[in-house]
Parts: C-alpha cells; structure tokens; sequence
C-alpha cells in the first residue's frame, strides 16, 4: 500500500515540476531577449549570421540587380521606414529591417526589369521600381510597408507628377507634321518658257 501512494506522489510531483521546469526556460529566454533589447547591440538574426560558405553562390544576372538596389534608410508611407544594408557576409545579398524584423534578401531574377530582393523562407518580397519600393509577405498575403521612396525615387516621382503618361483611354494627342513649302521656279529672262519634264 506504501509502494503505491509513493508512486502516486511521484507522479504527482512530476506533474507538477515539469509545467514548473518549463515556465523556467520561458522565463530564461525572455530574461535574455530583454538583455539582448537594453544592451543597446541588435541580436543578430540566424539568417543574417549565415557564413558565406553556407550561402550558394550569385549568378552574375543577380549580381547585376545587386548593383541596382537602393540603400539605406527610405521613408514610407504612414511614417514607416525600411532599412536596407548589405549582406555582412555575402556580396550580392542585403539586409532589410522593418520595426524588430529582420529579413536576408537576395536578388530574383524578373521578366519586368523591376528590381526584386527575397527571403524566401520568412516569406518577404522587396519589389523596386523606379518611383517607389514595396514590402510585401507572401506568407501573409499583405503589405508591410508601400510607397517606399529613396532619394533618387523621390526625384522619378516628382517628375511623373509633373508630366503624367496618358492613359489608356485618352485621346491620342496630333503629332506635328513638318510642312515643306515649294519653292516657286523661276522664269527665264529670254521669253521661253521652262517645262518641266518627267
């Protein structure tokens, strides 16, 4: 009878170390995610800490839209901001912030020309056209920043404003077409008439 209400204590106190043992390690984990967020250092995400050697290599196509990727800081509407730096450990590869999300982008190869950066594991796409940038998650399905605009997108825009493209329904505008006048022939001084032959 003793073997017995021992084994039901034991149980009983399982049951209630383990629930303890685990709020333990979630107390842990948060006391090191707020060390990580007052020490004043940005926890460096996995993603972004991923040697050089892991990564496959770019093709020079990706390469080439690498070049083209505006960094920095860029404002967006409803006074969101994107931050886009290079990849600490990949030429070709960025990284972009948005509030405490970090995401490692890498250039897509695209039919449009439009400048096209993706994790393709947190589900973030960064599209760059030439007036303004997007944020969007895929795995979402929404917008997490738009009318994203660097400096030199600021200026594009500025001059769409100014003179727009025509729409689709609009009248076609006249071209100008040059008109040449004929000169007028003249007239021999001797009396004899000029024909003109063909």
């Amino acid at each position: 009878m003793k073997t017995k209400q021992w084994i039901s204590v034991l149980a009983l106190a399982a049951a209630v170390a383990v629930p303890a043992h685990a709020s333990a390690g979630k107390a842990t984990a948060k006391s090191a995610a707020k060390t990580a967020r007052t020490s004043g250092k940005a926890a460096e995400p996995a993603a972004v800490a991923t040697p050089a050697a892991d990564l496959l290599p770019l093709t020079a196509e990706q390469l080439a839209i690498a070049e083209k990727v505006h960094l920095g800081h860029i404002p967006c509407e409803l006074s969101a901001h994107v931050t886009l730096t290079k990849h600490p450990h990949s030429a070709g590869r960025f990284v972009l912030e948005i509030g405490h999300q970090r995401y490692a982008m890498e250039p897509v190869i695209t039919s449009t020309g439009a400048v096209r950066l993706e994790d393709a594991a947190a589900g973030a796409v960064w599209l760059q056209l030439a007036n303004k940038s997007m944020l969007m998650n895929q795995k979402l399905g929404k917008r997490m920043a738009d009318e994203c605009m660097s400096a030199d997108q600021q200026v594009i825009a500025q001059a769409m404003a100014r003179s727009p493209a025509p729409g689709l329904l609009d009248a076609p505008q006249p071209t100008p077409v040059p008109v040449v006048l004929a000169q007028p022939q003249r007239v021999p001084e001797s009396g004899v008439t000029a024909v003109a032959t063909e």
